[in-house]
C-alpha cells in the first residue's frame, strides 16, 4: 500500500520482495476493516489468560517457550504493556490511524483496483459473560470516535444474526465496519503498481544494506544492487530481522516478532455480516464464493508450518456459536498460515530509522494491516516525499523502544548494585 501511495503521487517506486508479493499474512488474514477491534493485543487480564492457555496447544494464544534473550525481552515488554492505561492510550492512537481506511478503500476501487468490498458492520458474539462484560467497559472510546457500538442481548442477538445459537449470551455490533477479500486486494495492488510504472522485483531476499555515513547508498537483494533516494522497510514479520542490516542501533527500534495465525476457506454460509467468535478468537468472513475462518496467535519463530491441532480448533469453534454448523473434513481443505508482525506494546512502529537520513520503517501493524493500511501508507508517503510529520505518527515512533530499553538497562544496573 505504501508503494502504491508513493507511485500514485508520482514517485519512481521499486518494490523488493523476498518472494512473490502479497504472500503470508497479506493473503491469509480475515480481510476486516475494523477500527472497533483495533485496541492493542496487550491488555488487562492478558497475562492470566495466557498462562492458562499456554498449557493447551489448541488455545487461542500459544507461546512457544524460548531461551532467546530477544524473545525474553519481547515477552517482558508485552507483559509491561498489559495495563488499562497503556491499552486505552493505544486504542485511541490506533483509532486515529484507522480513520483513513473507510475513504481509502473506496478511493482504491475508484482508481481501478478490483477487489470485493462489503459493508454491513461487524458483530462480536460472546458465550462467556465475563468476556462480554470486559469488552463493554471499553465502548466509551469507540463511541467518542463515532463507531456507534450497539449492545445486544437476548432476542436482539438473534434478530441481528439468525445463524447464532442460543448459547450466545450477548453481542456487540459495530455498524460501520467493513470487510474485503485480501487475496483480491493484493492482486489488484500489484496490477495497479505495474500500470503506474513501478518496478516489482520478486524472489530477491535482502542480503546487504550499504551506507555512506547517515545515508543508505544502496541495497543488495537477490544478487542485484538497487539504488534509491529513500528506502522504506515494510517487510511485515521479517522487519525486525532485516532492520539489523541497516546498522547498529536500528534493530533495537524495530522489535517486530512473528505472531502466527491460520486461515481456512470453507463452503459459503449465509451471514448478514462478518462475525467475531469472541471467546474463541475466530474471525468469520462471508465472501462471495467462500467462508473464511481465521484465528489463533502463536508466538514462536519465523515459521509458517501448519499445526493441525490449531487448525482443528478453528474449524470446531463455529459449532459452539452457529445453529447448524457442520465442521468440514480437514482432508478437503487447504489451511494456510501467516505471520503477523507484532510489537511488544501492540502498536505499529512507523517513522525514520535511527541515525539515517533517508531510511524509514512502517511495520508492526499486528492483526490490523487491513484496518491501518491506507492511513499508514498516507502518512508515510507524506513523510518520505515531503518530510511532513503527521501527529498521528507520534504514538508509533521507533524511538520509543530505544527510550524503554535505556530505562530498563538503568533499572537493571540499580538492581545489580543492590545485590
Amino acid at each position: 500500500m505504501t508503494a502504491y501511495h508513493l507511485a500514485r503521487e508520482g514517485a519512481d517506486v521499486t518494490v523488493v520482495d523476498a518472494r512473490r508479493t502479497g504472500r503470508g499474512a497479506a493473503e491469509v488474514n480475515a480481510g476486516w476493516y475494523c477500527p472497533g477491534e483495533s485496541a492493542p493485543v496487550p491488555g488487562p487480564g492478558m497475562v492470566t489468560k495466557s498462562l492458562a492457555w499456554m498449557l493447551r496447544r489448541d488455545s487461542p494464544l500459544y507461546i512457544r517457550p524460548s531461551a532467546s534473550p530477544e524473545f525474553t525481552r519481547f515477552m517482558y515488554g508485552m507483559w509491561r504493556a498489559c495495563t488499562s492505561q497503556a491499552n486505552l492510550a493505544g486504542y485511541r492512537a490506533s483509532l486515529a490511524l484507522a480513520r483513513a481506511a473507510d475513504v481509502g478503500y473506496a478511493d482504491y476501487r475508484a482508481d481501478g483496483i478490483d477487489f470485493e468490498l462489503r459493508s454491513g458492520g461487524l458483530l462480536l458474539a460472546y458465550r462467556e459473560r465475563e468476556n462480554f462484560d470486559a469488552h463493554l467497559a471499553t465502548l466509551g472510546i469507540a463511541r467518542e470516535h463515532g463507531l456507534d457500538p450497539q449492545v445486544l442481548v437476548g432476542d436482539a442477538v438473534h434478530e441481528r444474526e439468525p445463524q447464532l445459537s442460543e448459547q450466545v449470551r450477548g453481542s456487540i455490533y459495530f455498524p460501520h465496519e467493513s470487510y474485503l477479500d485480501p487475496n483480491a486486494l493484493m492482486r489488484g495492488l500489484h496490477a495497479r503498481l505495474l500500470e503506474l510504472g513501478a518496478t516489482i522485483i520478486e524472489n530477491a531476499p535482502l542480503e546487504r544494506v550499504e551506507r555512506d555515513g547517515s545515508r543508505v547508498r544502496r541495497l543488495v537483494a537477490g544478487g542485484r544492487a538497487i539504488e534509491a533516494d529513500a528506502y522504506v522497510l515494510a517487510a511485515g514479520a521479517w522487519s525486525g530481522r532485516l532492520a539489523r542490516l541497516f546498522g547498529a542501533g536500528v534493530a533495537a527500534q524495530v522489535p517486530v516478532r512473528p505472531g502466527k495465525g491460520y486461515s481456512v476457506d470453507v463452503a459459503p454460509l449465509v451471514l448478514r455480516t462478518c462475525v467475531n467468535l469472541a471467546d474463541a478468537k475466530v474471525a468469520v468472513t462471508p465472501l462471495a464464493t467462500r467462508l473464511r475462518l481465521a484465528g489463533t496467535m502463536e508466538f514462536g519463530g519465523l515459521d509458517e508450518r501448519l499445526d493441525r491441532v490449531r487448525v482443528a480448533a478453528i474449524l470446531a469453534a463455529p459449532g459452539r456459536y452457529f445453529r447448524d454448523w457442520q465442521a468440514p473434513s480437514p482432508a478437503d481443505l487447504e489451511p494456510r498460515a501467516g505471520l503477523r508482525p507484532m510489537t511488544p506494546d501492540g502498536l505499529p512502529v512507523m517513522g525514520p530509522l535511527a541515525g539515517l537520513d533517508n531510511a524509514f520503517v512502517s511495520g508492526g501493524h499486528g492483526m490490523m494491516g487491513i484496518t491501518f493500511g491506507p492511513g499508514a501508507a498516507s502518512v508515510m508517503t507524506d513523510l518520505v516525499l515531503r518530510e511532513r510529520h503527521n501527529p498521528v505518527l507520534d504514538a508509533f515512533s521507533p524511538a520509543r523502544f530505544s527510550r524503554r530499553r535505556r530505562a530498563a538497562g538503568a533499572v537493571d544496573q540499580r538492581l545489580q548494585g543492590v545485590r
